[in-house]
């Protein structure tokens, strides 16, 4: 099964069996320490904030200028920045290393 590596808010990492063909962040919001996802994966809300580790960010689709708009306006915002809801996991994907972003 495709693994997805998650550092948690508290610096502990986690390996995952991932699904793929869902969005990371369907495969973040039913952990303990994951994302909460509160408006399901629309792009409004920013609750699935990651950051993804640099050598994996050219392997993403590119952001669209709705996920950039409202990333760049948090206070948390990094060049790595994703909301999770933007990206599906693939099996090229497999080995991904994100880091849940500080809630807003």
């Amino acid at each position: 099964m495709p693994l997805l590596r998650v550092v948690d808010r508290d610096g502990i990492e986690h390996e995952i069996d991932a699904k793929t063909g869902l969005k990371i962040m369907e495969n973040l919001r039913e952990l303990d320490y994951g994302v909460a996802a509160i408006c399901g994966g629309m792009c409004s809300c920013a609750t699935c904030h990651v950051y993804v580790e640099d050598e994996w960010l050219e392997r993403l689709p590119p952001m669209m200028s709705d996920e950039r708009e409202l990333l760049t306006e948090l206070s948390h915002y990094e060049k790595n920045s994703r909301l999770s809801c933007q990206v599906e996991f693939t099996p090229e994907l497999s080995g991904l290393r994100l880091r849940i972003a500080p809630d807003e």
